[in-house]
């Protein structure tokens, strides 16, 4: 079973990149892992379907924008994802590539292998360096997110892999 862990957003756009940010930190929390890859996507849309080929679960971070408190922590399924386009900072939404890639007869996650952390964004539009307060604040919780849905998938807690004693 192989888990992918995907963080969405731009790096030059404020609250855009607060998915980038959180992979950061589980890069280092599951590095020598091989059942889970932790990885970045500056590009988002049709790419997200493109990634999760050959993946049995996935968990993908993104900033979403649907009018509550910036920093807000949205547990998403595929289901429940807003499809409109104002409501996500990347023009095709997550349902919209799994409809896609499964036309295609890719080999991708079930919907119920499959969750979105999203992160209230507060400012998608300015370019910055750095996420607004609000959002930088909530990416612990945002990990911490992401590590109890790759339980809830997996039945187990990821931490670092073991390393082996001779």
């Amino acid at each position: 079973m192989k888990t992918l862990v995907l963080g969405l957003g731009n790096p030059l756009i404020a609250d855009d990149s607060v998915g980038l940010r959180v992979i950061e930190v589980l890069r280092s929390r599951l590095d020598g892992r091989d059942d889970i890859v932790v990885d970045e996507d500056y590009w988002g849309g049709l790419r997200l379907m493109e990634r999760m080929i050959g993946f049995d679960k996935a968990v993908v971070v993104d900033a979403i924008c649907t009018g509550a408190a910036p920093g807000t922590i949205h547990r998403l399924t595929p289901d429940a994802i807003p499809t409109q386009r104002s409501n996500s900072a990347h023009d095709v939404t997550l349902p919209t590539a799994l409809a896609l890639g499964r036309k295609a007869e890719a080999y991708l996650p079930r919907d119920e292998d499959i969750r979105l952390i999203g992160v209230e964004a507060e400012d998608i539009l300015n370019f910055s360096e750095q996420c607004t307060p609000a959002v930088q604040a909530a990416i612990p919780d945002a990990v911490e997110a992401v590590l109890d849905e790759i339980e809830a998938l997996t039945g187990a807690r990821p931490g670092p892999k073991e390393k082996e004693t001779p």
